[in-house]
């Protein structure tokens, strides 16, 4: 695949990869996340690389979904469901990465970008990073199958707090919760993800891989089987009367009055 989103750095024991939609705040659309999807797949047969920095151009991390992005009209409901279930095979594919994952995050972490920080092993943030996930605001449940994930990273409580709210969390809090593996300055984020990378990479890669492997297996062991219709959970909700109104107040059109409809 021709990469126009993203661009892939190998050549040693640590790859990077880097989103590369800095004017758009690196937000993703389905041809970005195809791409995402299609470069940690294709470490699946890399036997070099032992760690991979994931980096947002630019000054944010990922923003989340393209909401510029139109899809296709008169689709039917299985098309749909094909079509948009890319994001949960993207971080799926993260999570099956055999190499170490490294998020070096400046900015935003919105959404779907903070599913994909969510998913990688380490998080090295910078002291204006944020995390938010504004699906509720649109009067949707996060979907991608990571709510989990945030209940492991962060316990229930606070994922209750964060993806019900909506609110952005910033870099201190962050860190508190045990998001955050490293909080550093702005400018240092690159240098300190690559020093993280390269004190993994200089571990034993076959027993490192095989540890990462048992703690997701043991922490993620109900994941899947929980989880394996939030996409179908998110059509049901966007149906919904008060998904109507909450995307009119969203861009400011209404009030804010939901009826449980």
């Amino acid at each position: 695949m021709e990469y126009r989103h993203i661009k892939v750095e190998r050549g040693g024991e640590v790859a990077t990869v880097t989103f590369n939609r800095p004017a758009r705040a690196n937000a993703l659309n389905a041809r970005h996340l195809q791409e995402i999807e299609h470069a940690a797949l294709s470490f699946r047969d890399d036997a070099v690389a032992r760690v991979v920095i994931f980096e947002g151009a630019g000054k944010h991390f990922t923003s989340g979904a393209d909401l510029t992005e139109r899809h296709p009209e008169g689709d039917s409901m299985i098309a749909t469901r094909q079509r948009r279930r890319i994001g949960q095979r993207c971080i799926q594919a993260l999570l099956d990465m055999d190499q170490i994952t490294i998020a070096a995050w400046t900015g935003a972490a919105m959404g779907g970008g903070a599913c994909i920080a969510a998913a990688l092993d380490f998080r090295i943030g910078a002291e204006d990073c944020f995390m938010s996930f504004p699906e509720i605001l649109i009067g949707v449940p996060l979907m991608w199958q990571s709510l989990p994930l945030c209940v492991h990273l962060m316990g229930p409580a606070r994922a209750k707090r964060i993806v019900i709210s909506g609110e952005h969390i910033k870099a201190p809090t962050l860190r508190e919760w045990g998001v955050l593996d490293e909080m550093v300055p702005t400018d240092a984020a690159p240098a300190t993800a690559q020093a993280w990378a390269e004190r993994y990479a200089a571990q034993p890669p076959i027993a490192a891989q095989m540890i990462k492997r048992s703690v997701n297996a043991i922490s993620g062991a109900l994941d899947r089987s929980i989880m394996h219709m939030d996409f179908d959970q998110h059509m049901l909700a966007s149906g919904t009367e008060d998904a109507a109104t909450a995307v009119a107040s969203y861009r400011g059109d209404a009030p804010r009055v939901f009826k449980g409809n």
